[in-house]
């Protein structure tokens, strides 16, 4: 029996999750990366601020602010349906994301059936402390897993726009205010992390 999964509350910071079904790969070239980041955008943008993110080839990590209702603007908020829904559910939009980025995939590349796990991971953060540690979790994955030995050589993570002056989306000074400044942001991700305080909000 699946396990039920916590509903996701308005106003609050999340750790949102999902791999490959079996853990199979789920971006399989650099377009697959950007068309999922597009979707991304459509889909969730509208019902929640961006911290934090990091793809890779067979899961992803994402950091996000869940908006209050009357922070969304409903004019540009996407769904799948014709009729527009009577209750804004994040939990619905990243569905609709994931369905939209599957069918996607499965054209592009001829094939069948799920590509995500069927229920997204969702972790509630409850204290800027955890916050700091999840973000440099977040941005140290492709380290942990393998993938590059720095994080600032990695080009599916948030961490280059986040220390950048370029325009983005990403709630940049949000993250950095948690670090105090981006010279400490800097700092804390080159320095050896303890994250066994934050092992409940880490999904592996």
């Amino acid at each position: 029996m699946s396990q039920i999964k916590e509903p996701i509350e308005q106003g609050s910071y999340y750790h949102i999750y999902n791999r490959g079904n079996n853990r199979c790969d789920v971006f399989f070239d650099s377009d697959s990366y950007y068309y999922f980041l597009k979707l991304y955008d459509k889909y969730i943008t509208p019902v929640a601020d961006t911290l934090a993110w990091c793809l890779l080839k067979n899961h992803f990590h994402i950091l996000v602010y869940i908006k209050f209702n009357h922070e969304i603007n409903q004019d540009k908020l996407e769904f799948s349906t014709v009729e527009k829904p009577k209750v804004i559910s994040a939990s619905k939009q990243f569905s609709h994301l994931f369905n939209a980025y599957t069918q996607g995939i499965n054209k592009k590349f001829n094939r069948t059936g799920s590509l995500f796990e069927s229920r997204f991971e969702r972790k509630k953060i409850t204290s800027d402390a955890y916050l700091q540690k999840v973000i440099f979790y977040i941005h140290n994955n492709p380290v942990h897993h393998g993938f590059t030995k720095n994080i600032n050589l990695y080009p599916w993570s948030s961490y280059e726009t986040i220390i950048s002056d370029k325009p983005t989306k990403l709630k940049r000074e949000d993250v950095i205010e948690f670090y105090q400044n981006k010279e400490n942001f800097i700092e804390y991700h080159n320095s050896e992390q303890n994250l066994q305080e934050i092992n409940n909000f880490i999904i592996e």
